[in-house]
């Protein structure tokens, strides 16, 4: 029986393109030629994989059972779509979405044994679906997924992400049930995170631009960095246990650094227990009610503000004390101010944008408190909170019933889910102690539950000699005015290049049906035309996305893609004309 016919050709082609794949099999010291007397015909006449144990992949079962339900339907997103299949099974599920699917349906295959991995690479060739970037095998590596992920952002928003386990596989091992929850838990992220930035990136960046001139005047985070070694810090949430907690760390504070959100300063207040710094990433006008809550404002006149550039600066011009620019990745200095600023990846939960910043700084313990993730009776927060006045009144489809540490029955939500992901990934990225004051929420891995006596006993509460001063002391010189860059305009040159853009687009168009493939390439062209300046590309994030939804989710044009690429390249100009507006001013550097 000829079996591993194609394998040779299809490892040089993933050997030619460089494919992390390879590198992966070569660590697994798997021998190609045990593989062919594990390969037998199972009892219906199908070729199937029989381990050492005699465990079988498939058994009885003909392949086609187990992957009739994994043709996705054709709802006019398949084919910018993708699908994330779990486990190889001999490529028969592999086949099945590679020819039940468009050209450009994206597939990727991650399988955690290098053995069935490479009985499959023997059984089919496919050198044609490789080349034309329709199939990629990636190796069980959770940061190359991450990788691979992120350049999938004309999938998740033009078609639709379609994750298969191969359940044949799943009978030889837990990881293809951890990989698929793994894989689960990332699309949800990553769809949260996306949809965010493509309903609201024209905002968040349109602030900063608001916030430039303010945010050069009022110093920079770059000299906190590394400036909290041997400090303490907490980290207050807004769940409902921080009503618990607060007043008893504010009569047992002991000598840390404490942190808090902007949203949560109202829930502090009247407890005795005052926070060292706050922060705020929210960019939406509906923060003002943050403000709006304080009982007294002089509460926070002392309180410095670490705001995101990306805040709405009519909330910001509320705060009643000192404040303090945060630029984060995703806005206009990712890629031009690198090297001048700290660039955070503040995420979509402040709670973990602190403890990002307070990592970046260097500190030696992180203490948790409030960090709930989740509700148990009727109340979501904490009261002062200004969504603590909203009772919960039942399940929505939003949110999530599960248990606690203890087994008692807990709600969270799809997006508190999201956010204690992004809190874990981080607390497994840093190399610091974290513990929790738990307070019956979700279990949050990585960090050790902790009681308030423990707290104080393994130091969470305590800063080495010297600490805390160094800190404040470069807090306040971080409020110093930066030197402020100046951009050379770009609005000229632009404008006369889409101009002939579009020339060239409305002669193609007068015979559409003829000169697809050259559209296709125009919109190529103008894909990465748009993506040439750094210091652009974020605030043309939306007119990337749809300039690259008419290249890669299209399979035929008409004249109302040549109206829709009329549209695009007019908000291109608009948002062009802004930023040489807003950046371009008199100052004291100027850049090219």
């Amino acid at each position: 029986m000829p079996v591993n016919v194609f394998l040779q050709d299809n490892l040089s082609a993933l050997t030619a393109a460089k494919a992390p794949v390879i590198t992966w099999l070569a660590s697994q010291n798997i021998v190609p030629e045990t593989l062919p007397g594990r390969l037998i015909r199972n009892p219906m006449g199908h070729l199937d994989y029989q381990t050492e144990q005699g465990a079988r992949l498939h058994g009885a079962i003909p392949p086609s059972v187990a992957y009739r339900d994994w043709t996705p339907a054709d709802d006019g997103r398949l084919a910018a779509g993708g699908t994330i299949i779990i486990g190889s099974g001999l490529g028969y599920g592999i086949n099945h979405i590679l020819t039940k699917t468009p050209d450009t349906h994206k597939v990727l295959v991650i399988e955690p044994r290098a053995d069935l991995l490479l009985a499959c690479l023997g059984q089919t060739d496919y050198r044609p679906f490789l080349a034309a970037g329709k199939l990629e095998f990636l190796p069980p590596d959770k940061k190359v997924f991450e990788e691979r992920l992120r350049p999938m952002d004309v999938c998740f928003i033009f078609g639709k992400i379609h994750l298969r386990s191969d359940l044949p596989s799943s009978q030889f091992g837990p990881e293809y049930a951890r990989w698929t929850a793994h894989a689960r838990a990332r699309l949800e992220n990553i769809s949260v995170e996306l949809s965010t930035l493509r309903q609201k990136q024209d905002v968040m960046v349109g602030n900063e631009l608001k916030n430039y001139h303010r945010a050069m005047s009022e110093g920079s985070l770059l000299g906190l960095r590394g400036m909290g070694q041997g400090m303490a810090a907490v980290v207050l949430g807004a769940g409902p246990s921080l009503a618990r907690f607060a007043p008893e760390l504010a009569k047992r504070r002991g000598r840390a650094l404490y942190a808090t959100a902007l949203q949560t300063l109202p829930a502090l207040e009247g407890t005795g227990l005052r926070p060292d710094i706050c922060m705020a990433i929210d960019f939406r006008p509906e923060m003002r009610v943050c403000i709006d809550n304080l009982r007294d404002k002089s509460f926070a006149a002392d309180i410095p503000l670490i705001y995101s550039t990306k805040m709405d600066p009519e909330v910001l011009a509320m705060y009643p004390g000192p404040t303090l620019p945060m630029w984060s990745v995703g806005g206009l200095a990712t890629y031009v101010m690198a090297d001048q600023e700290m660039i955070l990846d503040a995420g979509g939960n402040v709670g973990v944008s602190l403890f990002r910043f307070l990592y970046a700084c260097g500190v030696s313990s992180i203490l948790l408190a409030g960090q709930d993730f989740s509700w148990a009776g009727e109340y979501t927060h904490a009261p002062g909170h200004h969504s603590a006045a909203y009772k919960h009144r039942g399940t929505s489809r939003h949110e999530v019933t599960t248990t606690n540490a203890h087994g008692q029955t807990i709600h969270t939500t799809v997006a508190y889910m999201a956010a204690k992901r992004d809190l874990e990934q981080t607390l497994r990225e840093g190399n610091i102690r974290v513990c929790n004051l738990y307070g019956g929420g979700l279990v949050i891995e990585s960090a050790k539950n902790v009681t308030l006596d423990e707290a104080h006993r393994c130091g969470a509460l305590s800063c080495a000699p010297g600490s805390l001063e160094r800190f404040f002391a470069a807090l306040q010189r971080a409020r110093s005015p930066r030197v402020r860059p100046v951009f050379a305009p770009r609005a000229a040159k632009w404008s006369s290049s889409l101009k002939n853009a579009g020339n060239h687009l409305e002669k193609l168009f007068k015979h559409p049906g003829k000169k697809t493939a050259e559209i296709r390439t125009m919109f190529q062209r103008l894909t990465v035309f748009f993506k040439q300046d750094p210091l652009y590309l974020p605030y043309l994030y939306n007119e990337i996305m749809d300039v690259s939804g008419l290249c890669h989710a299209r399979t035929s044009y008409g004249m109302k893609d040549m109206v829709e690429f009329r549209h695009i390249r007019k908000r291109v100009l608009d948002k062009v004309r802004e930023m040489d507006r807003r950046l371009s001013g008199p100052g004291e550097k100027r850049a090219a």
